[in-house]
């Protein structure tokens, strides 16, 4: 399921927990794709705490509490990171991760606290969510086979990779719109981790998460070009490093954009991989103006000139970026039926 299905899911799921419909839900995926992120996105929204327990770090103890004797009897002091209305609020969400990771005898202590969100005489408040990750046996991480008790625990989700799902992320985020363009023209590295590979002794791969290190090495290394490719390789990989490094490189064909968004006569660039970089570096300037005064302008000069790119397909693309970025906005601008009647002519007579 795409991350943005399941943002939504996760959504009503923290909602149902005050309703008392709560079901723990388990999400499944590679490493670096995001699952914590779309977690912790979740948490933000509702203006929550999440606490983050690592399972694969705890001994059965760590979960379970240590005991004590009160006169003839033994009882249990709670964890102090275990959800507490007095520490962290009537409203949070729990996130066991790395829980594929934990030996059995520490999955086994979290059962009763997953299903029966209790924990001896601890009760997880009514209005926290339980999320719990992990990645599969084939992700050639330190994983176990989870337990048919504890699998049936949990409602199960496996995360998909969605470039559309990523770019819109990516503009929220401030990644560089180059790269953004990189990945629309290349979708095939936004994700590319072959466990053989990876066994083989290559510890670089494409991910989602690598792409955001890829984008803190560019801030770093771009006025050092004789370091950028070999930064570029040590987060995402050699052959992906290299394209990309080769990729920027040859931007320095691209058209003034400055003088674009000033609605000046700019011919489009022909080649493909051009417009592909061309249409994130608008996409991005577009959600760079929402907010200023000059916005509406900027935003319709961006529309004329998604109508002369040679592809049309490039512009569906733009305008498409555009609406996750600024929203409905885009439609009160007279620039967007002009845009919309061209678009549906091309498609009509192709």
């Amino acid at each position: 399921m795409r991350p943005a299905q399941l943002s939504a899911i996760l959504d009503r799921e923290f909602l149902s927990a005050e309703e008392g419909h709560h079901t723990p839900v388990m999400l499944w995926g590679p490493p670096g794709v995001g699952k914590s992120q779309v977690v912790a996105q979740v948490a933000q929204r509702h203006g929550v705490p999440m606490l983050d327990i690592r399972l694969s770090q705890m001994e059965p103890s760590d979960l379970r509490g240590i005991p004590f004797r009160v006169g003839d009897l033994v009882e249990w002091a709670v964890p102090a990171m275990l959800p507490d209305i007095a520490r962290h609020g009537e409203k949070g969400v729990l996130f066991l991760d790395e829980i594929t990771s934990a030996p059995p005898s520490v999955s086994a202590a979290a059962y009763q606290l997953i299903l029966d969100r209790r924990l001896g005489e601890y009760r997880v408040p009514e209005g926290w969510a339980i999320f719990a990750a992990g990645n599969r046996q084939g992700d050639r991480g330190v994983s176990y086979a989870m337990p048919a008790p504890l699998a049936n625990r949990f409602s199960h989700f496996e995360f998909e990779v969605h470039l559309d799902d990523w770019c819109r992320w990516a503009f929220d985020a401030g990644i560089d719109e180059r790269l953004v363009g990189f990945l629309r023209f290349k979708p095939e590295l936004l994700f590319d981790f072959d466990p053989a590979r990876n066994s083989a002794g290559e510890m670089a791969f494409p991910t989602p998460r690598s792409w955001e290190f890829a984008h803190r090495a560019l801030r770093k290394f771009e006025n050092h070009p004789e370091l950028l490719t070999g930064a570029l390789a040590a987060c995402v990989g050699q052959a992906a490093g290299i394209e990309c490094a080769a990729w920027l490189e040859s931007l320095e064909k691209l058209p003034d954009i400055e003088a674009i968004l000033r609605g000046e006569d700019v011919a489009p660039p022909t080649e493909v991989d051009l417009q592909y970089a061309l249409a994130a570096a608008l996409a991005g300037r577009a959600l760079r103006a929402r907010g200023s005064p000059d916005a509406h302008r900027v935003w319709g000069h961006i529309l004329d000139y998604a109508r002369r790119l040679p592809l049309k397909e490039m512009g569906v693309m733009l305008v498409s970026d555009m609406h996750r970025a600024i929203g409905s906005a885009l439609f009160a601008l007279p620039q967007f039926a002009s845009w919309a009647e061209t678009v549906a002519e091309a498609m009509l007579y192709a």
